[in-house]
């Protein structure tokens, strides 16, 4: 019975996702190269290497591996080769043993080997192998040492070593599976497989160059290095190497020894002993007598997965088992961390992962004290404020506080003198507690070192304390968290009214609150958004309307009322235009243009002047209520005689182009007769 082609589609489609990231890739290169004709690969080659790699698409368009600039050439996939005279790799490779496969695809190094070490009568004979075999430029790139220990013994150490690039079956690139071990044929010691979302296959940390070329008698599959065995954990290699006593130390101290003697795939980016030295001895003192900061600092160190140098190619974002990331890439030959180069040895097998050496300490967030976290930010001039102050010792203690720093762009002008008044109000930056952003909700209380409490004021685009809006993500420290903001803060003092009555530019509106009965109002606890006129905005008034207004308690409360709205709204809020309703009714638009707040179209002449129960915007001009603006042509009713005339004017002209519209022209002149008889 025919299977229904919906279903026979659906189970094509199943399998061509089921492809490994390796057969995905060559796939990819395979298309890019079919106009060179059948079986014809694209290749991209390291300009100034012999180092090649299958394309996918991202490398296909970039033209760059590891930051470096590549070539494309094209060759015949694996399992093809050429035919004189015809185009592409139309015929596949002849099907024979693997000894004399090695010799066609470019490990004849192996085969020599093989031949010498009386391995060849076996890969030759009857049976099913898979060889992971080295090319000649992997051979070529041993020590003299090594590669005379070798073949200077070759029924022994040659014959071994060939037998652990061995598998008693054949394997598939499908069948190489990431984070699994293959038993070797040299006392079934592991062989370690990573098969990663790039397409890049290692072995032991060698690199898949050509894979799955089939032979009689097995499979062979070309790799860039001599893979060597290895019995040690990633424990026992910091046990064993001089240049990682100091982590040795660390680690012993911090419990982690048995976590890296388990059974895993971990890959610890171990910091040496030079690396250590380069850190502040009471920075690291502090750390190594701090078992959880202590705890971090080596978690931060070691990632979730086994991490090849040669499956990276580009930049990746790993995880770590404390819970952060870091950017591993690299730059032509060299690895990188968070964009530096400082991996200086790399690809060290260990049973259950991989061990980098890195000749600089990563220290995690969580590990360093707020003042640490500050001079590492975009806030380190306000370290200085904090450090002239004789306020350092609360940033770099065990207290708990949360750190408002303002951003170095808030002091292009240079940094203030520090006084008295100044160290109080850098009091009042520092808030007692070890906060979080994402907690923080409308109309919290913080305390503060000052002992002043500030708001929190929770809005659609931005989460603000006082005036002070928060501008980049928390650092959550060892103690302390640090949030960045985009100003200084300016704890309020005082009610509105007892702000107002301390500023000599409101003295007018001031006594006009006073007339309209509005004091007690503006006393009270609330949540007040004030635009107050200055007492130059009331003098612009014709002299007329101003003794009108203040003649009249009812009218000028009224005024006011529209120059309050009840929420309080700093201007860190406004990106776009935002609409409140003021105490009058009526609706006030605040909007943001060239970095200037504008009321009412109106520019705003100070913003964020903080009082107990709001906030005050000092304007240079009295704001009307739309009832009380002189009704400009556009608000007038519309007159239907005029708009008759006006549809008439037009149709006349058309109708003069068009008699067929002359009809309705006198229709409209009929009209404009009746009406004008009404008048």
């Amino acid at each position: 019975m025919a299977r229904p082609l919906p279903l026979l589609l659906l189970a094509l489609g199943l399998a061509a996702a089921a492809k490994s990231p390796y057969q995905q890739v060559l796939q990819h290169s395979r298309l890019r190269g079919r106009q060179h004709g059948p079986n014809v690969c694209a290749v991209q080659k390291l300009i100034g290497t012999n180092r090649k790699y299958f394309t996918n698409c991202k490398q296909w368009y970039q033209r760059k591996i590891c930051g470096k600039s590549t070539v494309i050439s094209y060759e015949c996939c694996p399992g093809y080769e050429k035919v004189p005279g015809e185009k592409g790799c139309p015929a596949a490779l002849p099907l024979s043993n693997i000894y004399e496969t090695l010799g066609v695809v470019g490990s004849s190094t192996t085969q020599l080997y093989s031949d010498r070490s009386n391995l060849r009568p076996e890969i030759e004979g009857p049976g099913s192998f898979t060889i992971f075999a080295p090319s000649n430029e992997a051979w070529a790139a041993l020590s003299a040492e090594t590669l005379d220990s070798l073949v200077s013994n070759v029924n022994i150490e040659l014959l071994n070593a060939l037998r652990y690039h061995m598998v008693d079956k054949r394997v598939l690139t499908d069948d190489l599976k990431h984070g699994t071990t293959l038993n070797s044929m040299y006392q079934n010691l592991p062989i370690q497989i990573h098969h990663y979302p790039n397409g890049i296959v290692t072995v032991n940390c060698a690199r898949l160059l050509k894979a799955d070329h089939h032979a009689t008698n097995g499979v062979v599959h070309v790799i860039d290095k001599v893979i060597a065995t290895t019995t040690n954990t990633i424990q026992q290699v910091i046990e064993t190497e001089d240049s990682l006593e100091t982590l040795r130390t660390a680690v012993a101290a911090s419990d982690l020894s048995s976590l890296l003697e388990s059974e895993g795939q971990y890959t610890l980016l171990a910091p040496t002993n030079e690396a250590f030295e380069k850190i502040p001895r009471e920075t690291l003192n502090r750390i190594l007598g701090d078992p959880e900061a202590l705890r971090d600092l080596l978690n931060h160190h070691i990632l979730k997965s086994a991490m090849c140098a040669e499956a990276i190619i580009a930049g990746l974002t790993m995880e770590t088992l404390e819970g952060t990331t870091l950017d591993v890439g690299c730059s032509g030959e060299e690895l990188t961390l968070n964009g530096k180069p400082i991996i200086a040895n790399k690809d060290i097998l260990a049973t259950n992962g991989v061990v980098h050496f890195v000749n600089e300490l990563l220290i995690p967030d969580s590990a360093k004290t707020v003042f640490e976290l500050a001079q590492e930010s975009e806030v380190s001039k306000s370290t200085d404020l904090f450090r002239q102050a004789g306020l350092s010792s609360h940033l770099t203690g065990s207290e708990q506080v949360t750190l408002l720093a303002p951003v170095n762009n808030v002091f292009k002008d240079g940094l203030p003198v520090v006084d008295s008044n100044m160290r109080n109000l850098l009091l009042n930056h520092i808030v007692k507690d070890q906060l979080s952003s994402k907690y923080l909700y409308h109309g919290q209380k913080l305390q503060t070192l000052g002992d002043k409490e500030l708001r929190v004021f929770v809005y659609r685009n931005n989460l603000c304390i006082e005036n002070a809006c928060i501008a980049a993500h928390d650092k959550r420290g060892r103690f302390g968290t640090l949030f960045s903001v985009d100003k200084m803060l300016t704890p309020p003092t005082g009610s509105v009214m007892d702000v107002l009555k301390a500023d000599n530019r409101f003295s007018t509106l001031v006594a006009a609150i006073q007339s309209a009965g509005l004091t007690e109002t503006l006393n009270r606890p609330g949540t007040f958004t004030v635009f107050a006129p200055t007492n130059e905005a009331f003098q612009a008034m014709p002299q007329g309307e101003f003794n009108k207004l203040h003649g009249n308690a009812k009218e000028l409360a009224n005024i006011l009322k529209f120059h309050v709205a009840d929420e309080i709204l700093v201007s860190g809020a406004v990106s776009a235009l935002v609409r409140l309703k003021s105490l009058q009714g009526d609706k006030l638009e605040i909007s943001m243009k060239n970095n200037v707040i504008h009321i009412n179209k109106e520019p705003v002449a100070e913003s964020d002047i903080m009082a107990t129960n709001g906030v005050i915007y000092a304007v240079n001009s009295v704001l009307q209520p739309q009832a009380s603006r002189p009704q400009e042509r556009g608000d007038e009713p519309a007159d239907p005689a005029l708009e008759i005339f006006k549809q008439a004017s037009a149709l006349s002209k058309v109708s003069q182009r068009n008699p067929r519209l002359a009809p309705v022209y006198s229709r409209i002149l009929a009209r404009m007769k009746e009406n004008s008889g009404a008048f």
